[in-house]
C-alpha cells in the first residue's frame, strides 16, 4: 500500500485543499487528488467516493477530505466498509480519533477553519499512531455485519 495521501472535497473545500496540497510538499508528501478542481459548484459524494474506493483497493493509505461543514463529505465517506473518517476541527480531536479510532480519513470543515488550524490539525493526524489495545477491538467491531 502506497504512503500516498488521498485528497478530496467539494467547491467550498477547495481553497483548503490547495492549501493541503502545499502543507504536503513542504512535509515531502506525495499525494493524489481525486478533485474537485474548481470552487465551481459540484456535489461532494462524486469525489468522496473516488477517494474511498482508492483506499479500499489499497492504492492509498489515508485521506484528507474537505467541504464546507466537514459533516458530508464524512458521512459519505463511512459509507464505506474500510473508512474511518473522521470530522475534526482542533488538534486534540486530531489525536485522539487517530489513537483510539486509527481514521484513515480526516475530513475539515473549509469555511470554520483557517490554513493555521488545518496546519495543527494535520499535524496531530498525520504524526500520531493508533495505539492499539482494546481500541483494537472496539474499530473491529465497526463494519456493518453481513445478515
Amino acid at each position: 500500500m502506497s504512503d500516498k495521501i488521498g485528497l478530496a472535497s467539494d467547491h467550498a473545500g477547495f481553497k483548503l485543499k490547495e492549501f493541503v496540497k502545499t502543507y504536503l510538499e513542504r512535509k515531502g508528501l506525495e499525494w493524489e487528488d481525486f478533485g474537485t478542481n474548481s470552487e465551481e459548484s459540484c456535489d461532494y459524494p462524486d469525489y468522496a467516493h473516488a477517494l474511498a474506493t482508492a483506499i479500499e483497493r489499497g492504492d492509498i493509505k489515508r485521506g484528507i477530505a474537505i467541504c464546507g461543514s466537514g459533516e458530508g463529505i464524512s458521512m459519505t465517506l463511512n459509507k464505506h466498509q474500510q473508512i474511518r473518517a473522521a470530522l475534526v476541527w482542533i488538534p486534540e480531536i486530531a489525536h485522539l480519533t487517530r489513537q483510539h479510532n486509527d481514521a484513515n480519513v480526516l475530513c475539515m470543515p473549509g469555511r470554520f477553519i483557517n490554513e493555521e488550524e488545518a496546519e495543527n490539525i494535520m499535524d496531530e493526524f498525520l504524526n500520531t499512531p493508533f495505539e492499539g489495545g482494546r481500541h483494537t477491538r472496539r474499530i473491529e467491531k465497526i463494519p456493518v455485519p453481513n445478515v
